[in-house]
């Protein structure tokens, strides 16, 4: 079975920079796992590759979408399986990297698209929404498919709905279907994620987003209002936009915008550390300040190597 590299972990752990330097060592191109680089226009919100990295390393699943365009991890998962094939049958090396761990888990084990809509179930529960608001809807969830509840964001209602509509369609859990639906590779996958400090890492974190605000971040979110793209679309609904949206509609000072979306990354990050951490086929490296990249891309290199030959 030909093996699969996949760099993953929490934003601002250093995935980008690690998997350039892998992808380079093992004459790779890379598939991006991350559920907003897909659409065009979200660069700096995104922390999307540089236009250099781009340029030396081939990446798929970037800019592949506009931001209106709905997508979901049950059609990534067949496209980037169908494009990891294709590149092995070049014996090029595909490596996966990226934190949506949904994408990640669509690659490696097959994503259950479940039935289609109910349009009648699906706008009751909207609505009840609407009324009673997400917490609401969360609850019902939590006691209908726990195991659906323990790994989702409340926050994150699209999720919460679908996984209500399915219950209340077919009478099973989402989890239930999810788990009898899963599909094997014909591929396997060495994932390995980098390891900090929590301190470090939200250090790390509020460094980026300040970094993020000086490259243009509340431009470029002007420039998606100028398209025509608001703050109402799913594509939006990620942190940075967010915040920036709301600065721009006057509802946040720049101050409390920033310290905003600092709080609400570190809160994203840690709820990845979870969705990864509960994964034990995840090999973790220590990372610091000190570390030398181009020393733990090269053991990884040689482990990944030595798997391949073992094969």
């Amino acid at each position: 079975m030909s093996q699969v590299l996949a760099i993953v972990g929490p934003t601002a752990s250093g995935k980008t920079a690690l998997s350039i330097l892998l992808a380079e060592k093992l004459h790779g191109e890379i598939i991006s796992a991350d559920s907003r680089q897909i659409y065009k226009f979200l660069n700096i919100g995104t922390a999307k590759p540089a236009i250099q990295d781009l340029n030396r390393i081939p990446h798929h699943f970037i800019d592949i979408l506009d931001p209106d365009q709905e997508y979901n991890a049950a059609e990534y998962g067949q496209q980037a399986r169908s494009r990891i094939e294709k590149l092995l049958a070049q014996r090029l090396q595909p490596i996966i990297v990226g934190g949506s761990g949904l994408y990640v888990r669509a690659i490696i084990d097959g994503f259950f698209n479940g039935p289609g809509k109910d349009p009648e179930i699906r706008e009751q529960l909207e609505k009840e929404v609407q009324i009673s608001g997400p917490e609401v809807l969360f609850e019902k969830l939590k006691q209908a498919d726990p195991i659906a509840a323990a790994r989702m964001d409340a926050t994150k209602v699209r999720r919460v709905v679908r996984a209500l509509e399915v219950y209340y369609t077919t009478g099973n859990p989402i989890s239930d279907l999810h788990s009898a639906q899963e599909t094997k590779s014909s591929f396997e996958v060495v994932q390995y994620a980098l390891e900090w400090e929590r301190k470090t890492l939200y250090e790390r974190i509020n460094c980026r987003v300040d970094e993020m605000v000086e490259k243009g971040l509340i431009e470029e979110v002007r420039e998606l209002r100028t398209r025509g793209y608001l703050s109402n679309l799913n594509a939006l609904n990620t942190v940075g936009y967010k915040e920036a949206f709301d600065f721009i509609e006057g509802k946040l000072a720049k101050e409390e915008m920033v310290k905003l979306i600092k709080q609400n990354t570190r809160h994203f990050a840690k709820r990845q550390l979870t969705w990864f951490r509960a994964d034990k086929r995840i090999r973790w490296i220590l990372a610091n300040e000190r570390t030398d990249w181009n020393e733990i891309a090269e053991m990884i290199q040689k482990e990944f190597q030595r798997a391949q030959k073992n094969e």
